[in-house]
């Protein structure tokens, strides 16, 4: 293990892989569509979070918050989940998956990096090499549903068209082995808000197959 980190352990080709993240980025405010950029910072800004400096930021969390557990642990109950594409560079190749950033909008008010730090980012098992849809990127449809008053309901939905094309970002942070970035996300359906159970995927049309998620939030109290 190197700094405490655990394996991830991924499926990629019908074969188990142990994933050891060394590096662990979040993009934000990578919307392609300037106009749905401002809506999503009109999101954050009715929470009381203050607007990015400059678009896209690239923030650095720990490497041991990516996670395959289907429950995580917050405190306090100010906390919500992302969809995103995730991207990871493992074994001198590029792959991709889905995940979700999960984030304290509480704690994001005073710092939007310590407020990504303070969650775990829960991660799909399952990968698909890049090369294999970089062709039909745009195409890939991400959701995410929500549970509400015991009802799934769709909270967030729409296809990578709607996220800086994947290959500028890492161009721009550039993934080293053993690394993996968040790619951003999509607006959400709405309005931003908490929930304790979530079900996301990343669907490809063209070749008819998905990547599937799912975790459940343990909410702790502030104090006991």
């Amino acid at each position: 293990m190197r700094g405490g980190t655990l394996p991830v352990n991924l499926l990629a080709d019908e074969q188990s892989i142990n994933f050891l993240p060394t590096s662990i980025i979040v993009a934000g405010w990578t919307g392609r569509d300037q106009a749905a950029v401002e809506h999503h910072i009109d999101e954050l800004k009715a929470l009381g979070i203050s607007p990015p400096s400059r678009v896209p930021l690239f923030y650095r969390v720990s490497s041991s918050l990516l996670t395959t557990e289907g429950e995580i642990q917050v405190v306090g109950g100010g906390s919500s989940g992302e969809v995103e594409p995730l991207l990871l560079k493992c074994r001198d190749e590029l792959w991709i998956s889905v995940a979700s950033d999960h984030t304290d909008r509480d704690l994001e008010v005073f710092s939007v990096a310590a407020s990504k730090q303070a969650c775990a980012k829960p991660c799909a098992r399952q990968l698909w090499r890049f090369a294999d849809v970089s062709d039909h990127l745009d195409e890939l449809v991400l959701s995410c549903q929500i549970k509400e008053d015991e009802q799934w309901v769709m909270y967030q939905q729409g296809t990578l068209a709607h996220i800086r094309p994947l290959a500028e970002l890492i161009s721009r942070y550039p993934l080293v082995d053993d690394s993996a970035m968040l790619c951003g996300t999509l607006g959400a359906i709405g309005g931003v808000r908490p929930a304790c159970d979530y079900r996301m995927s990343l669907h490809d049309p063209v070749t008819r197959r998905s990547i599937e998620m799912a975790y459940h939030v343990r909410v702790l109290p502030l104090v006991q």
